[in-house]
């Protein structure tokens, strides 16, 4: 929690749940990852925070900026980002968004399969595409699966025909799963782009670009690699495997650059035991899964607690939220404990959530409005 977060909770005590996130905290960390990556051309992920202060900050500060729909790609040029700083990043695009992205002036696409190939080069004639390629994401606390991206053999075939249908074949992208907690996997995934690379110089097409995609971790209740380890291992491995002949190096920050910057802060609404010598006590929030803390799922990110009673004597619990919906149930197998003394009434403060929480809630799940957002 920033200072200007903590004064404005103290000052203001905005009704909750809201989050709260201080904007000069998205420029800092948008320095460190600069100092890290110094060859990089940092893409926004728009989709972690799509907030107008994140997005003018960012503009202003010289970003380029990853979209995934079109009404991202208008909310980035209402920031006031050029349209040629702006990646339609997502593989999945309806025509319909391609023409108007292109009609906007955005030149920069991504693809991973033959029938999204064909749309782009209906609807986006001349346009530089990009390749999303399948790579592991072992060490990732919310893994990407296999929804996007395709195998080294199909994006060799794609990248050859791009050209044949008019297009630029860019580069080629991947992403190892965000909230990636090894530098190993960046590593592995660039060895495996630069036999791609070879092999595409080989058969005639020159490319230009690799695009690192996002995964940079933030602290939540377990220590991760600092921002200069996972770029000291990038520009290793970029360095071993493309020699002095570096592509432009592209990467898709979200997470990293909003999630400590922001704090929901909650109130508690219930605690209850499920019987009268159980230890485990249920504690119920006026935010939940379906209230911005989608990541829950699974119990994947885990996120760190502040409370008025901290350093008093604590036990054992179960997070959830306030819907009519058991799977509105937050942390139940990850050992959460807070203090005994806590109790309904009592507001609580989710730390680092600035990142993939106000986009998530639901627009009034069960007459439950989505969270505020203060921005400071």
């Amino acid at each position: 929690m920033t200072p200007k977060v903590s004064r404005f909770l103290r000052d203001v005590a905005p009704a909750t749940p809201c989050l709260v996130l201080d904007v000069d905290r998205v420029e800092e960390n948008y320095r460190r990852l600069m100092a890290a990556l110094p060859l990089a051309r940092i893409y926004y992920a728009v989709k972690a925070n799509p907030a107008a202060p994140v997005l003018e900050r960012l503009s202003g500060l010289g970003s380029s900026f990853d979209a995934a729909s079109f009404e991202e790609i208008e909310a980035c040029l209402a920031a006031g980002a050029r349209p040629e700083a702006i990646s339609y990043g997502n593989t999945v695009k309806k025509e319909s968004a391609i023409r108007a992205a292109y009609a906007a002036g955005v030149r920069m696409f991504a693809f991973d399969s033959e029938a999204e190939l064909r749309k782009l080069a209906r609807s986006a004639p001349g346009a530089r595409v990009y390749c999303r390629i399948l790579v592991g994401n072992v060490g990732a606390e919310w893994p990407l699966s296999k929804k996007f991206g395709c195998e080294l053999e199909m994006a060799r075939e794609l990248m050859i025909l791009a050209g044949e249908l008019g297009l630029d074949p860019f580069g080629l992208s991947f992403h190892v799963g965000s909230q990636q907690t090894r530098t190993d996997a960046y590593e592995a995934a660039i060895a495996k782009v630069a036999m791609l690379f070879t092999d595409l110089r080989d058969a005639g097409v020159k490319l230009r670009m690799v695009n690192l995609g996002g995964g940079y971790p933030v602290r939540y209740r377990s220590e991760v690699p600092e921002i200069d380890d996972f770029g000291a291992a990038i520009m290793g491995a970029m360095a071993e495997h493309f020699g002095n002949a570096l592509p432009d190096i592209v990467i898709e920050p979200g997470r990293f650059i909003v999630g400590d910057a922001g704090v929901v802060s909650a109130e508690v609404v219930l605690v209850s035991r499920k019987a009268k010598d159980d230890p485990v006590r249920w504690v119920y929030l006026d935010i939940g899964r379906f209230g911005g803390l989608a990541e829950t799922e699974g119990e994947a990110i885990k996120y760190a607690f502040r409370t008025p009673h901290d350093g008093s004597v604590d036990g054992p619990v179960t997070i959830a939220g306030p819907t009519c919906d058991s799977t509105d149930t937050l942390y139940e197998k990850s050992n959460y404990r807070l203090p005994l003394a806590l109790d309904s009434g009592d507001r609580v403060e989710l730390l680092s959530t600035g990142a993939y929480v106000t986009t998530y809630a639901s627009q009034a799940f069960n007459g439950f409005r989505p969270l505020a957002e203060h921005y400071v």
